[in-house]
């Protein structure tokens, strides 16, 4: 029945709400339209410039091939286009209508100026490398672990497509912009020694070793530039290796000698103070590292605490471990480092132990996969192989790393191992390493981060990707991998002491003055892991200031948001629920990470 009192004007301002309620809608559809073309559109613009990152995640094909025969620019001039494309991109993030979008895109959008104010910070120092949204920030643009010296072969050999003669042609591009690439790393060394940055003593004695075995296999048939692209145009007619061979010789190797000749130079120069607390500007950077790295405020101080304190719980599990074994005496270190040296812990010497550490790194992956069920709703592939490092590299490198392969999938994930010297692994440390680079680490959150836009597909937040990669292990004895097996299950807590004892050494070296000696000494007490290693790794946070801290403030984030998740659901928490929402949230700062979690209460309180 109708109201014949029903008025023209109350007709129309009905037509006007529903009109509303339509339009509502609609202008979010619109609003969520226009901020995933501008986040594409930067990421595009972003591997204009960072070229290989396309090949990296397999998108440089169709009208992107062009991408698969650039280098990025690594001089001052490529740092500065860097910076005017991020000050754009914030300012038209800016514009975009926030009540209007939805709260996926939201959190993509606030990833984003996150990753790309904290790297403008980064580029606003006076030296270093400032990365955008991943974790290879160090103020040394050569170094024993940083530089393109490194970095192009592995490119070659481990992610380069070449499956016709038009990818032979791009390998051959990429070699040719090499010299052009290790140049402008050369004059950014060459003016920041000018500032007074010289690296400590003891890590350019790493790196000329490092460029030495560079130099001397750049030339080589068989060597980590020509070799691969001769093994992968077996079958493509054409004189690629003679063609790469010329370019090595004439550009690369020239390049490479200047490069070390300065590298010698501020040998000349160097003292051994280890941190960045004895040049100049060095607790600026380092303050802004330990932001980068930790995607947190927190102050060298409150970090070097949180480590002295969680490093002091976990020595009481190893104590317990190590007793059981009748270890008895000495420090959990000690004790550790004893237990590693006895029979049948160990692999064989030379090519023979290499082959067993492989295999039983591949042995731990393939028994954790059926258990993956229990603990995410949706399982990723784990598209993976283990590879070992280029020979130049080991003597730099950590035991391990990895990361996921191609978006595609052609190109599998890798778990790179260091077999320079086979005696750093062994059974007790196998198993936490291959959880944390592979699955269900590294390789494995980084799948889930592939299926989300473009540009959140490019950025890596340490503090959550090694956050993700350490709360990996402890889902990796959770799902009861080291039942039966104590000594893999004190590998998993040396791995856990190795990185609470990471917060105290890196701000005791950057931030308090340490030594690189007493580093090294209060590192191997707390870890038990043998001193060659240890070495390693010490240098490497003499290098990468801030980014061993993220490990640990990460997988303390985490737990605390599991926590927090279990409170408030009660019995309607599920490890599966939390472990998904975490993974398909993708890699992000640890403030945007907490709205993840807030958003998965919600939906499964209703």
């Amino acid at each position: 029945m109708t109201n014949s009192k029903f008025s023209r004007r109350e007709a129309l301002a009905t037509l006007a709400a529903g009109g509303a309620l339509i339009a509502t809608p609609l202008r979010a559809a619109a609003a969520a339209s226009g901020a995933t073309e501008l986040l594409d559109r930067i990421a595009w613009q972003l591997l204009e410039l960072e070229p290989t990152g396309a090949t990296g995640l397999g998108v440089d094909t169709g009208v992107h091939a062009g991408l698969r025969g650039r280098l990025g620019d690594s001089s001052e001039a490529g740092i500065e286009a860097k910076r005017r494309l991020l000050t754009r991109s914030l300012a038209d993030l800016a514009h975009l209508p926030r009540a209007e979008l939805d709260t996926a895109t939201l959190a993509s959008v606030a990833v984003v100026e996150s990753a790309f104010r904290t790297a403008l910070d980064g580029m606003a120092l006076p030296y270093g490398v400032a990365t955008i949204g991943s974790w290879r920030n160090t103020p040394y643009a050569v170094i024993q672990n940083v530089g393109g010296y490194l970095d192009v072969p592995q490119l070659l050999d481990g992610e380069q497509p070449v499956k016709n003669a038009a990818d032979a042609e791009a390998y051959l591009s990429r070699l040719a912009a090499t010299p052009a690439l290790l140049d402008g790393e050369l004059a950014r060394i060459r003016a920041a020694r000018a500032k007074g940055l010289v690296p400590p003593d003891f890590l350019l004695d790493k790196t000329i070793t490092a460029l030495t075995q560079s130099l001397a296999d750049a030339a080589k048939a068989d060597g980590p530039l020509i070799g691969p692209l001769a093994h992968k145009t077996g079958a493509i007619p054409g004189d690629w290796t003679a063609r790469a061979t010329r370019l090595v010789s004439n550009g690369i190797v020239p390049a490479l000698e200047r490069q070390l000749a300065e590298i010698r130079i501020q040998r000349g120069l160097a003292k051994p103070e280890a941190g960045m607390l004895h040049r100049p500007d060095g607790e600026a950077w380092y303050a802004w590292g330990l932001r980068a790295s930790t995607t947190t405020r927190r102050s060298a101080a409150e970090i070097h605490a949180m480590g002295v304190a969680q490093l002091a719980e976990l020595n009481v599990q190893m104590d317990t471990i190590l007793k059981g074994f009748g270890l008895t005496q000495g420090g959990v270190g000690e004790r550790a480092i004893a237990l590693q040296k006895q029979p049948g812990v160990g692999f064989a010497d030379g090519d023979e132990g290499r082959k067993q550490i492989v295999a039983y790194m591949q042995g731990k992956l393939d028994a954790i996969r059926p258990r993956l069920t229990n603990a995410f709703r949706k399982p990723t592939r784990g598209n993976l192989e283990i590879r070992r490092l280029p020979l130049a590299e080991e003597p730099g490198a950590p035991a391990a790393y990895g990361g996921p392969g191609s978006i595609d999938g052609t190109v599998p994930g890798k778990v790179w191992v260091n077999l320079g010297d086979p005696s750093i692994h062994n059974r007790v440390t196998i198993p936490d390493l291959v959880f944390h680079e592979g699955i269900p680490g590294h390789v494995w959150q980084g799948e889930y981060a592939q299926k989300l836009p473009l540009l959140r597909s490019m950025l890596a937040f340490n503090a959550y990707s090694e956050g993700w990669a350490l709360y990996a292990e402890q889902l990796a004895d959770e799902l009861g991998m080291y039942d039966g097996d104590p000594a893999g299950r004190l590998g998993y807590l040396m791995g856990l002491s190795w990185r609470a004892v990471r917060l105290v050494v890196d701000t005791g070296i950057h931030s308090m003055g340490w030594s690189r000696e007493r580093a090294l000494t209060e590192f191997i007490a707390a870890t038990g892991l043998p001193r060659s290693n240890a070495a390693s790794e010490i240098d490497r946070y003499c290098a990468w200031p801030g980014q061993a801290c993220g490990y640990k403030v990460g997988q303390t984030e985490i737990l605390a948001q599991r926590e927090r998740a279990k409170a408030a659901l009660g019995a309607k928490y599920d490890l599966r629920d939390f472990n998904q929402a975490v993974v398909d949230g993708g890699n992000v700062p640890l403030d945007v990470l907490a709205g993840e979690v807030t958003r998965y209460i919600a939906a499964a309180r209703a």
